[in-house]
């Protein structure tokens, strides 16, 4: 019993050692991006909530984006690689940790013949070894670092998959109006070109007008007719589309009758580009992924230097149980193993992690770069949408005087139906085309808005405030 006392006061000794020798021979700088340009081409006096959308004023839009915060299947399988990323890394920690292990056995043996007496007996053996592998140079520690590292890149995903599941259901939602619009247009048009029909067919009727006039307006009706079936159709399925965003099966679609088009609030302060690298979270991710690239060359390059393994034993038996722990055997060990001649094995994986460093800090390179050109992208088209929407607003006011201007001529013998015809058409296009126009300029506010990044407590559906805290830090 005094000798398993004694190697059991060797374990915290051979601890302190082993954190007196621990080093790193293969740690590696993080390459930085620095050729990011100083500001951006425009920008806004508005601060840019966390929470963006809140900024739209639409309170029909904030209840989706919780909802679909909260029931998104798209979000919860990002939820889910969290969990397998935060399970690798406490696996991969373990190892800095000691192994210990407890057998314990028993046997019952007897023995009988013609010529030996009969007899029988019974053994009993109880045994615990620990072993532990000194990290001298750091390899454990770095591949701990890496796997650490790959989870923190995890929880940066799950706020990147939020932040584009919100503008995915912003941008649907507005859809989904600019449709509903297109529908009441639609519908409004073909009232007015029945009308028309019905002026065309009394004039027709009194000799004014050929039958080939009455033909071309009835065809205009039927255009529009089509038009508004192709109309209804893309709304449900806008509908089906934004039910399954938020969590829901289609056949439980969104209450839409609220959605609107709305009046843009300010353009928001865009800030300078570098602030980008801490605002999106994508970013924050390809950071992560690059650290923990730089954390594997580093495992790789300690795996070509000798490894220090210790182990410790205390076991016992007997032939009964009342004496198994009379006798005790200890042991203790320290062995050294060190590669001679692997064939290039281990200079090949260091070049191999080499080479996965320098393509991660191409990825992140690219994304930094792809990032700015999102909000560059963004800031130009709402800019050259807005001067569109004015063209059109114009185009169309004219075209409204147009009409009117046909109407009269026609109704006084002045002109064709032709020019009716005309006039007419055109001017439904361009209010359709004013429907358009006007939701894609709250798409690219959208696409800003995302582009520019930002994050939320983010918190997992079920879990609580200390409980998402928790799993962070791990």
């Amino acid at each position: 019993m005094r000798q398993a006392t004694r190697f059991a006061r060797l374990i915290p000794l051979l601890l302190v050692v082993a954190g007196i020798a621990g080093c790193s021979v293969g740690r590696h700088e993080v390459p930085e991006v620095t050729d990011l340009p100083v500001e951006y081409t425009a920008t806004g006096r508005e601060v840019l909530s966390e929470r963006w959308w809140l900024d739209l004023d639409d309170p029909s839009l904030d209840a989706l984006i919780v909802e679909g915060l909260a029931g998104s299947p798209d979000l919860a399988i990002w939820w889910d690689r969290l969990d397998q990323a935060r399970a690798l890394a406490r696996k991969a920690g373990a190892d800095l940790w000691p192994a210990v292990g407890l057998d314990a056995d028993a046997a019952r043996f007897g023995q009988r013949g013609d010529s030996v007496p009969e007899s029988y007996g019974s053994s009993f053996s109880l045994g615990a070894a620990a072993s532990y592998e000194l990290d001298l140079w750091g390899r454990i520690r770095s591949t701990t670092d890496a796997a650490v590292l790959d989870a923190r890149a995890s929880e940066e995903d799950v706020r990147a998959a939020a932040l584009s599941l919100s503008a995915q259901i912003a941008a649907t939602w507005y859809e989904v109006a600019e449709a509903r619009s297109q529908i009441r247009l639609l519908e409004e048009q073909v009232e007015t070109n029945r009308l028309v029909l019905e002026i065309i067919t009394l004039s027709f009727r009194s000799g004014q007008v050929g039958a080939a006039d009455v033909l071309r307006q009835r065809q205009l009706v039927e255009a529009r007719r089509g038009d508004l079936e192709l109309a209804e159709s893309r709304l449900q399925v806008l509908r089906n589309q934004l039910a399954v965003l938020v969590g829901r099966a289609p056949q439980e679609p969104v209450a839409d009758d609220d959605a609107t088009l709305i009046e843009l609030p300010p353009l928001p302060e865009t800030g300078v580009p570098s602030e980008l690298l801490q605002r999106r979270p994508d970013l924050r991710a390809a950071q992560l992924d690059l650290a923990a690239a730089s954390a594997r060359v580093g495992a790789a390059v300690a795996d070509r230097y000798p490894r220090i393994n210790l182990s410790a034993g205390i076991s016992t038996g007997g032939s009964g149980t009342a004496n198994i722990f009379t006798d005790w055997f200890g042991t203790l060990a320290a062995g050294l193993t060190a590669p001679l001649l692997d064939g290039g094995r281990r200079k090949a994986e260091v070049e191999r992690q080499e080479a996965l460093l320098a393509q991660a800090f191409d990825s992140y390179r690219l994304a930094v770069l792809t990032a700015l050109k999102e909000v560059e992208n963004a800031l130009v088209q709402e800019s050259r949408q807005r001067a569109y929407l004015q063209s059109l607003t114009s185009q169309l006011a004219l075209a409204d005087s147009v009409l009117e201007r046909s109407r009269d001529d026609y109704l006084g013998g002045q002109t064709d139906y032709l020019r009716i015809l005309e006039s007419l058409t055109s001017q439904q296009s361009l209010q359709r085309q004013h429907l358009i126009a006007s939701r894609a300029l709250v798409g690219y506010r959208i696409d800003l808005c995302r582009a520019l990044g930002g994050s939320w407590n983010l918190q997992r559906p079920g879990e609580t405030a200390a409980a998402s805290d928790e799993g962070t830090q791990s």
